[in-house]
């Protein structure tokens, strides 16, 4: 993924494509902080500082994570939904999130409610992006049934706090990195951040205890060679 050898770079940018990537990369895919990745690529004859790491992330994960979104085959056509508290400069946030029944995350949105209005709109955001599933399973806050009953009445809804632990699983990702991060500083970074990051786990996290270590070495190596496609497609 790491190619000196690539010369190829953004107007503007003294660094190749292939060093930006990695940085995305790298931030996204482990737990690490920005001087964290600056401190990889010291130890790759690369001296940046984690300044301009965070201003790569920023400024070009989003397109990764829209060419990963893009991408994807279409979602199994059953999705589990959970929202969980972030709280954000002492005030409490809700991070609304939805998987497939593959554990894929389909989206995230994060919110000052919890309410139907609140579900409404995550509900629209997630069927302009990938339709209308089959079937729902969530907790039992009312919110989900209201917003469905007004925007989706022939979805199946299953409401069952044991039935949702697929979804709940994904929010342990978050809190880790929650923590490296001291915390969100505003709901936007949270969205901007969370939406890249999801993806990226959708693309590098090819659920490996269901797979042969043969079979994870071909998806991996084919997540490498995706992810260095895309950073040769970044726009400045």
């Amino acid at each position: 993924m790491l190619n000196l050898s690539d010369l190829s770079r953004l107007k503007g940018f003294r660094f190749p494509r292939s060093v930006i990537g990695y940085a995305v990369w790298a931030y996204h895919r482990f737990a690490l902080s920005l001087r964290d990745v600056e401190d990889l690529l010291a130890s790759r004859g690369i001296t940046v500082s984690y300044e301009t790491v965070r201003d790569w992330v920023a400024r070009f994960g989003i397109q990764f994570a829209a060419k990963v979104r893009r991408g994807r085959p279409r979602p199994a056509d059953k999705w589990h939904l959970d929202e969980v508290v972030v709280p954000i400069k002492g005030r409490k946030h809700w991070l609304w999130r939805a998987v497939d029944a593959n554990g894929d995350v389909l989206d995230i949105l994060v919110q000052t409610r919890r309410n139907k209005a609140a579900a409404l709109r995550f509900f629209r955001k997630l069927f302009k992006a990938w339709g209308q599933p089959r079937v729902i399973i969530t907790d039992k806050l009312r919110s989900y049934g209201a917003a469905k009953a007004d925007l989706a009445p022939g979805i199946e809804h299953r409401q069952h706090k044991g039935l949702n632990n697929r979804v709940e699983a994904s929010h342990r990702h978050t809190r880790r990195r929650e923590k490296i991060m001291g915390r969100f500083k505003s709901p936007g970074q949270a969205q901007l951040f969370l939406s890249v990051h999801d993806q990226t786990a959708v693309l590098f996290r090819p659920k490996r205890h269901r797979l042969s270590a043969r079979s994870y070495r071909h998806a991996r190596a084919d997540a490498f060679e995706i992810w260095t496609e895309y950073a040769h497609e970044l726009i400045a």
